[in-house]
Protein backbone atom coordinates (compact mmCIF):
# COMPACT_ATOMS: atom_id res chain seq x y z
CA UNK A 1 0.00 0.00 0.00
CA UNK A 2 1.04 3.69 -0.79
CA UNK A 3 2.06 5.66 2.04
CA UNK A 4 1.10 9.58 2.21
CA UNK A 5 3.39 12.01 4.37
CA UNK A 6 2.20 15.39 4.76
CA UNK A 7 4.67 17.93 6.12
CA UNK A 8 4.38 21.49 6.71
CA UNK A 9 2.02 22.84 8.90
CA UNK A 10 1.98 25.16 11.94
CA UNK A 11 1.24 28.01 12.57
CA UNK A 12 0.60 31.38 11.05
CA UNK A 13 -0.46 34.66 11.02
CA UNK A 14 -3.61 35.99 9.13
CA UNK A 15 -1.94 37.17 5.68
CA UNK A 16 0.42 35.00 5.83
CA UNK A 17 2.21 31.66 3.73
CA UNK A 18 2.21 28.03 4.88
CA UNK A 19 3.72 25.07 1.93
CA UNK A 20 2.26 21.87 2.48
CA UNK A 21 4.21 18.63 1.50
CA UNK A 22 3.00 15.23 0.85
CA UNK A 23 5.59 12.75 -0.01
CA UNK A 24 4.50 9.04 -1.47
CA UNK A 25 5.81 6.25 -0.73
CA UNK A 26 5.77 4.94 -4.70
CA UNK A 27 6.18 6.39 -8.00
CA UNK A 28 2.70 5.38 -9.15
CA UNK A 29 1.94 8.36 -7.56
CA UNK A 30 2.80 9.52 -11.05
CA UNK A 31 -0.03 8.22 -12.60
CA UNK A 32 -2.26 9.32 -9.69
CA UNK A 33 -4.68 12.53 -9.00
CA UNK A 34 -4.13 14.02 -6.06
CA UNK A 35 -5.35 16.10 -3.95
CA UNK A 36 -5.75 18.46 -0.11
CA UNK A 37 -8.71 17.85 2.15
CA UNK A 38 -9.60 19.26 5.13
CA UNK A 39 -11.40 18.85 8.32
CA UNK A 40 -11.99 21.12 11.16
CA UNK A 41 -14.12 19.50 14.23
CA UNK A 42 -17.39 19.21 14.09
CA UNK A 43 -17.10 18.95 9.79
CA UNK A 44 -17.00 16.53 7.30
CA UNK A 45 -13.68 16.67 5.41
CA UNK A 46 -13.48 18.89 2.70
CA UNK A 47 -11.95 19.14 -0.53
CA UNK A 48 -9.69 22.31 -1.07
CA UNK A 49 -7.62 21.16 -4.24
CA UNK A 50 -6.48 18.47 -6.82
CA UNK A 51 -4.18 18.01 -9.44
CA UNK A 52 -4.44 15.27 -12.04
CA UNK A 53 -1.61 13.06 -13.23
CA UNK A 54 -1.56 15.47 -16.67
CA UNK A 55 -1.33 18.44 -14.14
CA UNK A 56 -5.00 19.77 -14.68
CA UNK A 57 -6.25 21.87 -11.38
CA UNK A 58 -9.46 22.27 -9.49
CA UNK A 59 -10.04 25.05 -6.39
CA UNK A 60 -12.77 25.37 -4.26
CA UNK A 61 -14.17 28.64 -4.39
CA UNK A 62 -12.93 29.84 -0.70
CA UNK A 63 -8.89 29.51 -1.92
CA UNK A 64 -8.87 30.48 -5.63
CA UNK A 65 -5.99 33.15 -6.18
CA UNK A 66 -4.87 32.19 -2.14
CA UNK A 67 -3.48 28.45 -2.74
CA UNK A 68 -1.66 26.83 -5.26
CA UNK A 69 -1.31 22.94 -5.57
CA UNK A 70 1.63 21.52 -7.54
CA UNK A 71 3.51 18.36 -8.14
CA UNK A 72 6.62 16.77 -8.63
CA UNK A 73 6.81 13.65 -10.09
CA UNK A 74 10.36 13.44 -9.78
CA UNK A 75 10.35 13.83 -6.09
CA UNK A 76 6.86 11.59 -5.37
CA UNK A 77 5.49 14.53 -4.33
CA UNK A 78 2.68 17.10 -4.28
CA UNK A 79 2.31 20.59 -2.33
CA UNK A 80 0.35 23.41 -1.57
CA UNK A 81 0.79 26.62 -1.68
CA UNK A 82 -0.98 28.86 0.86
CA UNK A 83 -0.97 32.65 0.80
CA UNK A 84 -3.29 35.27 2.25
CA UNK A 85 -4.19 32.98 4.91
CA UNK A 86 -7.34 33.53 7.35
CA UNK A 87 -8.08 32.13 10.14
CA UNK A 88 -10.77 30.51 8.61
CA UNK A 89 -8.43 28.33 6.74
CA UNK A 90 -7.30 26.77 10.40
CA UNK A 91 -7.81 23.10 10.16
CA UNK A 92 -6.47 19.66 9.66
CA UNK A 93 -5.36 18.91 6.22
CA UNK A 94 -4.81 15.75 4.34
CA UNK A 95 -3.23 14.26 1.62
CA UNK A 96 -5.70 12.41 -0.98
CA UNK A 97 -4.51 10.20 -3.67
CA UNK A 98 -5.57 7.51 -6.12
CA UNK A 99 -6.78 6.60 -9.89
CA UNK A 100 -9.45 8.38 -11.18
CA UNK A 101 -12.32 10.24 -9.00
CA UNK A 102 -11.78 11.50 -6.09
CA UNK A 103 -11.34 10.76 -2.98
CA UNK A 104 -8.78 8.12 -4.21
CA UNK A 105 -7.92 5.44 -1.79
CA UNK A 106 -4.80 6.36 -0.04
CA UNK A 107 -4.74 9.02 2.75
CA UNK A 108 -2.00 10.75 5.13
CA UNK A 109 -2.48 11.32 8.58
CA UNK A 110 -2.91 15.09 8.28
CA UNK A 111 -1.04 18.10 9.40
CA UNK A 112 -2.63 20.76 11.06
CA UNK A 113 -2.54 24.62 10.20
CA UNK A 114 -3.71 26.74 12.22
CA UNK A 115 -4.11 30.39 11.36
CA UNK A 116 -4.42 33.12 13.82
CA UNK A 117 -6.08 36.68 13.86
Amino acid sequence: QVQLVESGGGLAQAGGSLRLSCVASSGIFRLWTMAWYRQTPGNQQELVASITSSGSTEYIDFVKGRFTISRDNAKNTVYLQMNGLKPEDTAVYYCNGGFGRLPGGSWGRGTQVTVSS
